[in-house]
């Protein structure tokens, strides 16, 4: 498990140097000047050129990148051009905001995927089992920021219920409750894609473990459908079940931007928004890295979580 575990951590460092000159490129060689988006239309050639000198923006590209890693692996994501602050503290102080709104979407995608997914397989071709099919094609289909300005109209424009966007009142609040009330919105709206596709993998792997003999002997020696079901039916489908929601995890960490940034929610997708808007190319590297990274380490933790869902798999 050590040697599996350490080979694994030493495979982080080539995909986070591919995720780094990927997005390097893609920033740099995109339409854009970040010097006459700080200094404004009315800024001359000599005040650019003396910016873009002192930003290191007139440099080849090769020697940009070369700095900026260089910078990086000793643990510094840079200045933000934009907020004049460090890079690294900028993006994990808005990481909580974004951990929190995926481990919620996360936690009742998961919860309400398996549910319908074990109820739809307990059923099969009944009603149940078709309206959860037509709902899941529906799910995976609508755009989640579609979907997060639908339900902003209903429930905080014409029911009043919810507040539409940030993650706290303006005036007053603050405690837990106002959290909570500002986090029901842009969890569900994330997590309503990946409710559809849990629930239909889980329905498929729970088929597929009913069908096999030793569940069939458990039936015929008098055990509970209950039983059957939770223990002899779900526990020996988890493994394809985590797999899916690992996957989730990773898709949810990048679905977050659209999210936060129709309900306004402080995290690090805002963030990214506003540095992209700004052209802030440290401030946008620094939070695909920080994001990348925490993808990775969740497909990790899920690789991880195999061996103690299933005995039978050992890591050498």
């Amino acid at each position: 498990m050590r040697r599996y575990l350490a080979r694994r951590l030493l495979l982080l460092v080539p995909v986070l140097a591919g995720v780094s000159v990927i997005i390097f490129m893609v920033l740099h060689l995109s339409p854009g000047d970040p010097a006459e988006i700080m200094l404004g239309s009315q800024a001359t050639k000599e005040d650019l050129a003396r910016l873009r000198a002192d930003l290191g923006l007139n440099e080849p590209l090769h020697a940009q990148y070369l700095r900026w890693i260089g910078h990086v692996a000793r643990g510094d994501l840079g200045r933000s051009l934009w907020m004049k602050r460090p890079v690294l503290g900028e993006v994990l102080t808005r990481l909580q905001a974004t951990l929190l709104l995926t481990a919620t979407a996360l936690v009742l995608s998961s919860a309400v995927g398996v549910a319908l997914g074990v109820a739809a397989a307990t059923r099969p071709n009944s009603m149940l089992d078709r309206l959860s099919a037509v709902a899941s094609l529906f799910g995976a289909s609508m755009p989640s920021f579609w979907l997060g300005i639908v339900l902003m109209v209903v429930f905080a424009l014409w029911l009043g219920w919810l507040p539409a966007s940030g993650m706290y009142a303006p005036h007053g609040g603050g405690d837990l409750r106002d959290l909570l009330s500002h986090l029901v919105l842009p969890a569900v709206t994330l997590a309503a894609a990946s409710v559809t596709i849990v629930a239909r993998l889980t329905r498929s792997a729970m088929l597929e473990t009913l069908g096999q003999d030793y569940v069939r002997t458990a039936r015929a020696k008098g055990v509970s459908d209950r039983a059957v079901v939770l223990r002899h039916g779900l526990s020996n489908a988890l493994v394809p079940i985590v797999t899916v929601i690992g996957v989730q995890a990773g898709y949810l960490l990048g679905g977050a931007v659209l999210t936060e940034t129709v309900f306004a929610w402080p995290g690090v997708g805002t963030l990214m928004v506003q540095g992209i808007l700004a052209r802030d190319f440290p401030l946008v590297q620094g939070c695909v890295l920080v994001v990348a990274l925490s993808f990775v380490l969740v497909n990790l933790a899920v690789d991880l979580l195999y061996a103690w869902l299933d005995p039978r798999i050992r890591y050498e």
